[in-house]
């Protein structure tokens, strides 16, 4: 799988000596089953606690479109963006939760946390 790293992009955080949340929602993310080729569909919850850069939504809105035709298990995709975003911010803590929709039957969520260096 290409590096989907150099897509986001972010900007300085102009109050870095304070803690304060940020939580981005992603209702419609798509990805494809990898033994099946189907379409799994969920909603992607980003929070985090900043340190000198936030993520820009635009590229978190591209990042997010390019795993569209990649087939990828929920663990490996949650994991994978948790080590992007953190690779690309360097927060103080983030928090992924991914929740796939009902397929055959069964919901998942997937929750991948970072807490700092």
């Amino acid at each position: 799988m290409p590096d989907k790293r150099s897509i986001l992009e972010t900007f300085e955080n102009n109050y870095p000596e304070r803690d304060y949340a940020i939580t981005h929602t992603a209702p419609e993310f798509t990805s494809l089953c990898p033994k099946t080729g189907q379409p799994d569909f969920a909603e992607i919850v980003l929070e985090y606690v900043p340190d000198r850069r936030c993520v820009e939504l635009k590229s978190l809105k591209l990042y997010y479109q390019s795993y569209r035709n990649d087939g990828i298990f929920y663990e490996s995709l949650t994991n994978q963006i948790l080590d992007d975003l953190v690779a690309a911010c360097e927060p103080r803590w983030m928090k992924i939760t991914a929740r796939f929709n009902v397929r055959g039957g069964v919901s998942s969520t997937v929750v991948a946390e970072h807490n700092g260096s």
